[in-house]
């Protein structure tokens, strides 16, 4: 590091706080209607496919004085991801990131459409070109939840859905 980048770097961390709090108008408060719309899917989950065959556990908790829900995922064979999912008032919509042990990232947005959370993201394509993704989670029946994550490798002509599951409530 050079001697010159040093105090450039202290005056940019003893600013830093102030430009988040500057670009903050509205308070740093998550109590708002808006934060809670993901807050159905809080909990400990038993995750089953659309076949009813165990597809892995998860477990969804407010973190960071309840702003942010924290996703730690473990696959029923094997695999384990995280996400943390956010409502930004300044864009009035959710973000998603989401990694896992093999190296991927996913990152989506979107908002609450009809009582569902619908999150869409594109990642590059192996052969170049994107693949979207759309993941939508509703609250169905029986205190459950569906999560249906749908992808499109032709820029949204055609769609599959690659997971279909539904969480159950753990005891």
């Amino acid at each position: 590091m050079s001697p010159h980048a040093l105090p450039v770097l202290v005056v940019a961390l003893a600013i830093a706080p102030n430009l988040t709090h500057a670009q903050d108008t509205e308070g740093n408060s998550c109590e708002g209607a808006e934060h809670r719309q993901f807050d159905f899917w809080v909990g400990e989950w038993n995750v089953e496919n659309a076949a009813g065959e165990r597809a892995g556990t998860n477990r969804i908790e407010l973190v960071l004085k309840d702003c942010a829900l924290h996703e730690s995922w473990e696959g029923a064979g094997a695999g384990r991801g995280f996400s943390y999912s956010i409502y930004d008032r300044r864009t009035g919509s959710w973000h998603q990131t989401w990694v896992d042990d093999q190296g991927r990232l996913l990152q989506l947005d979107g908002r609450l459409d009809d009582g569902k959370m619908v999150l869409k993201g594109k990642n590059p394509g192996p052969n170049g070109g994107h693949i979207s993704h759309e993941v939508t989670w509703e609250r169905i029946d029986g205190g459950r939840v569906q999560q249906v994550w749908k992808i499109s490798r032709d820029e949204g002509d055609s769609w599959n859905t690659v997971f279909d599951g539904i969480y159950i409530p753990a005891d």
